[in-house]
């Protein structure tokens, strides 16, 4: 498949010590050397570095650079690739990019290097997105996830699986075109069933895994939730250790929702710190009370707070009842003074003032949300949500089988359901797509991937 020759900065838009020109395709050497004036490049070895300079038209030097010539099939693109390391000015970078396009170099799309490595066949989909994956990685667990999946690991779970289908249909269409050698109800009940049966079992572990991938690669929204004055915003600057909120005696000093990202035991938080919860007729506070409502609808983990040195209130109880069907920690603050509360039910004691209790409380986050045992066979699981979705779908139409096999369908109508769920498959690594998959997927990627 031949491509336009493509170019764009590889690095991050800013100042720096060095900035890198990626060029692909299979003019990228040919023209390269046209504004580069060193060493032919196209005498070099394939993976070799040289020193020259970049010239105008000219023959003026533009910046003087380190080029490294990489020939195909063995590049991320497996097409010729030449990167361009040059000073990591924004200007003199911008002006490197300008005078490459000007050999009539085309500006890559956000992804298209990505997309041309998996086009080219040198990675599938799940590891173009584990790519991305890796670069916005925002703790270690998160980041051997995604090495995880740029290894192929998923790839090869979903081969497998998409393996087993493939035989299933494979023997129906022998069934089908040499109806003497089996019968079709025999067929349908004694062989497709348990077979179908097996594969939506494994289809089904995956999802229950996925789970704590999904923690590992997204982190966990937090909600920080109490009534007025109960030391919610204290327990925020605390875990961040910064004074992020302000902090006063006053009650419903926070009027509305304020948000950061904390890592624990290499999980990260969206820590939201929510505006006291009570009956106020001050307009102002009661948007902010009704945010909180709603950051409790849609976190996944409550922290809820409780003053420890008063005894249990109304507003108390009613934000134990809103929160007990959700994963929930209690936490009773203050435990600096004498407690005077009285619960029932298990509380965490600390102290925001003194941050007595704190560690206790980072533990109890990682225990509550199941992940303080991680073992390496724990990054080799679906985080994505795309493949989750994928999965959800095949597991349906592997219900179909089932519920056509119960009703004794035809065997060529059970087919279609089969197809359906190995095509379905084949969506997550890129062995069967839509076009529009492919065009949608690439165009989230950064400019220089």
């Amino acid at each position: 498949m031949i491509y336009d020759t493509i170019a764009a900065i590889a690095t991050p838009f800013g100042t720096a010590g060095i900035a890198i020109i990626r060029i692909s395709g299979s003019e990228s050497i040919r023209l390269a050397n046209q504004v580069f004036k060193g060493r032919n490049l196209l005498k070099m070895k394939s993976h070799t570095v040289t020193y020259g300079h970049i010239t105008d038209k000219l023959g003026n030097v533009i910046d003087e650079v380190m080029v490294t010539v990489m020939k195909a099939p063995k590049t991320f693109t497996a097409e010729d690739t030449v990167e361009i390391s040059c000073h990591g000015g924004i200007l003199v970078t911008q002006k490197v990019l300008e005078r490459v396009l000007e050999t009539g170099i085309k500006l890559a799309e956000p992804g298209e290097f990505s997309k041309r490595a998996y086009v080219n066949g040198r990675i599938d989909l799940t590891q173009a997105e584990a790519i991305m994956d890796l670069i916005h990685a925002k703790n270690e667990n998160a980041m051997k996830l995604a090495l995880s999946g740029l290894r192929g690991d998923i790839k090869k779970g979903i081969e497998n699986i998409r393996g087993e289908l493939l035989n299933i249909i494979a023997q129906i269409e022998v069934n089908i075109d040499y109806p003497e050698y089996d019968d079709a109800t025999t067929m349908g009940n004694e062989l497709i069933k348990p077979e179908v049966i097996e594969i939506r079992q494994k289809l089904i572990r995956l999802l229950d895994d996925s789970n704590k991938g999904k923690i590992m690669r997204e982190g966990v929204k937090t909600a920080i939730v109490g009534k007025p004055n109960v030391g919610k915003s204290s327990l925020l600057n605390a875990l961040l250790n910064e004074e992020r909120a302000i902090v006063t005696d006053i009650e419903g000093t926070t009027r509305d929702t304020i948000e950061a990202y904390i890592n624990i035991g290499n999980i990260t938080l969206n820590l939201i710190d929510t505006a006291g919860i009570r009956e106020t007729i001050d307009v102002v506070e009661k948007i902010g009370v009704d945010r909180s409502k709603k950051a409790i609808d849609e976190a996944e983990l409550i922290i809820l707070v409780l003053d420890q040195s008063r005894k249990i209130s109304k507003e108390d109880i009613e934000l134990l009842d809103a929160t007990k069907d959700k994963k929930r920690i209690i936490v009773g603050n203050k435990n600096d003074l004498s407690k005077a509360i009285d619960l029932d039910i298990h509380m965490l004691s600390l102290s925001t003032l003194t941050k007595e209790g704190l560690m206790d409380l980072e533990k109890e986050i990682v225990k509550v949300l199941g992940m303080e045992d991680i073992q390496e066979k724990d990054f080799n699981v679906i985080s994505n949500m795309r493949h989750i979705g994928k999965i959800k779908g095949t597991i349906q139409s592997l219900d179909d089988v089932l519920n056509a096999i119960m009703i004794d369908m035809p065997i060529d109508m059970t087919e279609i359901d089969l197809k359906k769920a190995w095509q379905t498959l084949g969506e997550i690594t890129g062995d069967y797509h839509p076009e529009d998959l492919i065009s949608e997927l690439f165009s989230k990627f950064c400019l220089g991937k």
